[in-house]
């Protein structure tokens, strides 16, 4: 066979295989076989110089046709194969504008916020002002200071995370009253409601939490009776969850207030014939209250004879429960996206 013939069987090979590429890289092989720097018509190519002068002409004007219908087909080929991938791509990744979008998913207040706000504004609306202190309290401020020095009985009801001998999580809230005394006396009239977080170590259940939001309200002035307490529980009570509701006050025992009582309002599941959510009594407890303690009036800078006060406070989460009849405290704390979803 001549180079004439074998330059022609070259270029209709190298065309075929160019038709049949499916890929990029079945291209670059052709273009490597025939046109690289060994490639078939390359060789030729460089060969003409060896040839009989006669044959230089013909076979040179060839190889370089060969050549360049070859390139040709190159870029064809090329051209093909990526308006092939091209075509797929916008098959698979085509946009069904008949398909619902995916919605966004906007964040939403936490229940006890929820609830602490509302508790927050029934209370500044009836003349409270918002105090806040520290959530780590010296043992004097949260105990002794409140009536309950280091040997005294009450401070087994609360198991506490301590810091050291001296620093202690607090355990509720009433330190927010004392400081504010002491911030202020003998300036009259009192009256603060200081909500927060407080921590206690023992409560870990269905209806309790280690970690659990208080609310305490206290109003110091001359002539505060038990019966300004028991009105404004009644008014905050129905401000805050409707005109229907009853409130109930039992006689207590707390070592910062004396007399003390427990506050309970009528079942907001039953309405008042007893359930199992109340276990049957008609009412659910929301929190205690009581006249400040004489001792803890001197503690704050006041004088117990010439000045009174009551003190009332609520567990938040207790009320947020009670507002979306939530049955495990544990649920406000879980995180849970699915459970928010549905407040």
């Amino acid at each position: 066979m001549n180079v004439l013939d074998e330059l022609q069987n070259l270029r209709e090979e190298a065309l075929n295989q160019l038709r049949d590429a499916d890929d990029a890289d079945d291209i670059e092989r052709v273009r490597v076989r025939f046109l690289g720097r060994e490639g078939s018509v390359t060789l030729i190519l460089r060969g003409i110089g060896d040839l009989p002068p006669e044959e230089r002409a013909d076979v040179g004007r060839l190889g370089n046709q060969v050549k360049g219908e070859m390139e040709d087909a190159i870029e064809e080929a090329r051209s093909r194969v990526e308006e092939k991938k091209r075509q797929r791509h916008m098959r698979e990744e085509t946009l069904d504008v008949t398909s619902p979008g995916r919605r966004d998913f906007y964040g939403r207040r936490h229940p006890i916020t929820v609830a602490l706000e509302e508790i927050l504004g029934v209370m500044v609306g009836m003349g409270y002002s918002v105090e806040t202190g520290p959530e780590v309290e010296t043992d004097w401020y949260n105990f002794t200071g409140l009536n309950i020095p280091p040997d005294h009985p009450a401070r087994d009801m609360q198991d506490s995370f301590y810091i050291n001998d001296f620093l202690v999580l607090r355990t509720q809230t009433s330190p927010v009253q004392l400081r504010y005394m002491k911030k202020v006396a003998p300036d009259l009239p009192v009256r603060i409601v200081g909500p927060g977080r407080v921590f206690r170590r023992g409560d870990d259940d269905a209806s309790h939490s280690p970690v659990f939001y208080q609310c305490e309200a206290l109003l110091v002035d001359e002539g505060i009776t038990f019966g300004h307490l028991r009105g404004t529980l009644m008014d905050f009570a129905r401000r805050l969850l409707g005109d229907e509701v009853d409130v109930r006050i039992r006689p207590s025992y707390f070592p910062f207030t004396e007399p003390s009582a427990e506050v309970d309002i009528s079942c907001t599941v039953c309405g008042g014939p007893g359930c199992s959510t109340c276990s049957n009594t008609g009412f659910l407890e929301i929190g205690g209250a009581g006249m400040v303690h004489p001792q803890v009036l001197t503690n704050g800078g006041y004088d117990p004879e010439q000045v009174s006060g009551f003190a009332f406070g609520m567990g938040v989460d207790r009320m947020a429960m009670l507002k979306y009849a939530i049955p495990d405290i544990r649920y406000l704390y879980q995180n849970d996206v699915r459970f928010l979803r549905q407040l």
